[in-house]
């Protein structure tokens, strides 16, 4: 009886190669990086063909991230979590951050968006004690607010 050799699907990304279902998991999980930062496919390819974005750069880290969650979906989970952190903070972060914030994945939460009252262009502040809206004035007094409530301007501050 002859035993017949199966030869494994390789594929090559950067410089490293490995079995064809482990390197379509670690592309996906590097394009899905490049989509948290809002880039489609045809702008990533576009983008590595010009050279702008080194595609391999990311392929090791990836690799690392794959073998710590386990599986793609848990990978691509905690990299959404981390995108949406860093982004609500206004920071930048790449693949290796999800391995620095690991520990702390189910602690991370987007930064809670903070709307504060104004009137005319000028600031108010509500008086627990008193009960009453103040707008505080360009010189910086606290005059009491007249006006209805639905003349007060809500607005995100960052």
């Amino acid at each position: 009886m002859v035993k017949k050799s199966r030869k494994k699907k390789l594929k090559k990304i950067g410089q490293l190669t490995l079995p064809l279902k482990l390197a379509n998991d670690i592309q996906r999980i590097v394009n899905h990086y490049f989509y948290t930062k809002g880039l489609t496919l045809k702008e990533i390819k576009k983008s590595a063909k010009k050279k702008k974005i080194i595609y391999s750069r990311h392929v090791r880290a990836a690799k690392q991230l794959l073998e710590l969650a386990g599986s793609r979906k848990k990978a691509i989970e905690a990299m959404d979590r981390v995108a949406e952190w860093a982004k609500s903070r206004n920071l930048d972060y790449a693949i290796e951050t999800v391995f620095k914030k690991w520990l702390e994945l189910d602690r991370l939460k987007p930064k809670e968006i903070i709307k504060k009252p104004y009137y005319q262009e000028n600031p108010m502040v509500w008086s627990e004690m008193k009960r009453k809206w103040y707008v505080i004035s360009p010189e910086g007094e606290w005059l009491e607010f007249a006006g209805k409530e639905d003349e007060i301007e809500w607005r995100i501050v960052k």
